[in-house]
Formats: C-alpha cells, structure tokens, sequence
C-alpha cells in the first residue's frame, strides 16, 4: 500500500484552532480521526474512506481519489482539488471556500446543503448529482455538466452557467436572480417555481423545459430559443426582454431590449499556495530609518482654530 504523511503548517493549525501533527497511512479504513488535512498529496486515494468533518487547509489534492467517500460537514479552504475523483461521495453539508475544483468528477455525489459560495467549478462534472438546497451564490458552472443533476431550492443567484450542458436538470423553486445563462442546453430541464429575475438566457436552448410558475422579470432573453418550452405563460414575458432571434411559444411575444448586453467572464482567482515544506525564507531586514529631521527656524503660533 501507498504511504503519505500529512502536513500542517502552524498558521494552518492556529486558523483551526488546533495544535500538534497527524500522519496517516491511506490503507488504514477508518481515518475519520484526522480532523485536518494540509499539505501536498497529488493522486492519493482515499476512496471509500469514513473523512466524516475533515478540513482541508491550504492543501493541494489535485486527480486524488475520493470516490464512495464519507466528506459530510467537510470544509475544504484555500485548497485545490483540480480533477479529483469524488464521484458518489457524500459531501452534504460540506463548505468550499476559496478553493479550485476544476474538472473535478461529482458524477452521483450528494452534495445536498452544500455551501460553495463564489466557488470554482470550472468544467466539473455534476452528472445526478444532488444539491438540493445548496447555497452556491457566484458560483462558476462554466463549462459543467449538470445533465439530470437536482439543484431545487438552491441559491445560484449571480451564478455562472456559461456553456453547460443542463438536460434534465432540475432548478424547481431555485434562486437564479441574475444568473448567467449563456450558451447552455437545458432540454428538459425544470424551472418551475424557478426565481429567474434579471438573468441573462442568451443563445440558450429550452426544448420541453418547464417554466410553470418561473419569475422573468428583467430576464434577459436574446436569442434563447424557448419556442418548445412548456407551462410559459404571457404575463412571465411582461417584464422580460428579448430581441429578433428570441423564439417563443406560438402567440407569446416580448419587448425589445433597450440596451446591448456585454458580459465578461474573468478566469477565477487561484486558489492560494499551500503551506511550504521547505526551509522558511530568511527574514526580511528592517527598513532603514528616516534621517532625524533637520533644525528649522522657530516659528510663531499665530492662532489655534477649535
């Protein structure tokens, strides 16, 4: 079997609240005991492994295994986990903060309460997975697969969902205020109940995607084809607009925009470094003092105000 050892830096452990070091060897089954993890360890396997409450600090666990994993209550903080496998792993109630999980694998995963705010979800793979109730507001979907995935009653308010592939998926009741929705699939998908409030839809498709119920207003529908969407209805379309490409339902319209949309999509931040193994640096010398100030001439106080 594959040894690691896991490294804690004293700022990791101060931020945490604990003291002292742990080191573990992944063949061992149960390592629920490890409260914290930090440090590098690149295509570990940790699959199936009871991580119930762990915290990941600082720690870099880019393609490593997690699937079939125990994660809930996690909290994973200033981390990367870029290509990881966590594919059926539990993570409900989990928190991701600062943290990169680009094309990172959650095909199955319960991810239900789920708190990822502004979280990096760059080209991830949510295949049914479910995050029902997870707050994820920021977050950046670009790219993802949602395909069958349940977000209802989540909050993707401001959500980036650039390009997804969303068949099937369901957003019932979810908090989608000025979401991005661009360039997107979502054949299929449910938006009932669905507060969509100021979100853009441009270039989207909606075949057989059910709007009962859904928020339009300020929604901004430029060329998003809704012409087989279901349970839409006229008084939806009051507030929203569209222009000349935006397809509809025969006998529903909307107004024209009044304004060009621009919509930038900055590359997340990088998640910050991992703590150093390596010897601290030497210490920065102290700044030179200023020179003592030279003798000026005396002066007469003419008045003091207040």
């Amino acid at each position: 079997m594959t040894r690691f050892a896991i490294a804690f830096s004293s700022l990791v452990l101060a931020s945490l609240g604990l003291v002292g070091q742990a080191n573990a060897m992944i063949d061992e089954r149960d390592v629920a005991r490890m409260v914290s993890f930090g440090g590098v360890c690149g295509k570990c396997d940790l699959s199936g492994r009871k991580l119930t409450g762990s915290r990941f600090a600082g720690a870099t666990f880019n393609d490593a295994g997690f699937v079939g994993s125990d994660l809930r209550g996690s909290t994973f903080m200033g981390s990367s986990f870029q290509r990881v496998h966590m594919a059926g792993a539990d993570l409900r109630g989990a928190t991701i903060a600062g943290s990169d999980f680009t094309a990172a694998d959650f095909t199955g995963a319960k991810l239900d309460g789920l708190e990822a705010p502004g979280a990096n979800f760059l080209r991830a793979n949510f295949t049914s997975a479910t995050l029902t109730g997870a707050e994820m507001p920021s977050a950046n979907l670009m790219f993802a697969n949602l395909t069958n995935a349940r977000f209802d009653g989540a909050e993707l308010v401001r959500a980036r969902l650039m390009h997804v592939k969303g068949q099937g998926a369901n957003f019932s009741t979810a908090d989608l205020e000025g979401a991005v929705l661009i360039a997107s699939r979502f054949d299929r998908a449910s938006f009932r109940g669905a507060d969509m409030g100021r979100a853009v839809l441009t270039g989207s498709v909606f075949d057989d995607a059910d709007f009962r119920g859904a928020d339009l207003d300020g929604a901004i529908l430029n060329g998003a084809d809704m012409s087989k969407a279901k349970g839409l209805r006229q008084d939806q379309l009051e507030d929203a607009c569209g222009d000349e490409k935006t397809r509809l339902p025969v006998g529903l319209k909307v107004k024209a925009c009044r304004r060009a949309l621009i919509i930038r999509a900055p590359h997340p931040p990088s998640p910050p470094k991992p703590p150093s193994r390596t010897a601290p640096a030497a210490p920065v010398a102290p700044p030179t003092p200023p020179p003592p100030p030279r003798a000026a001439a005396p002066s007469r106080i003419i008045a003091v105000v207040g």
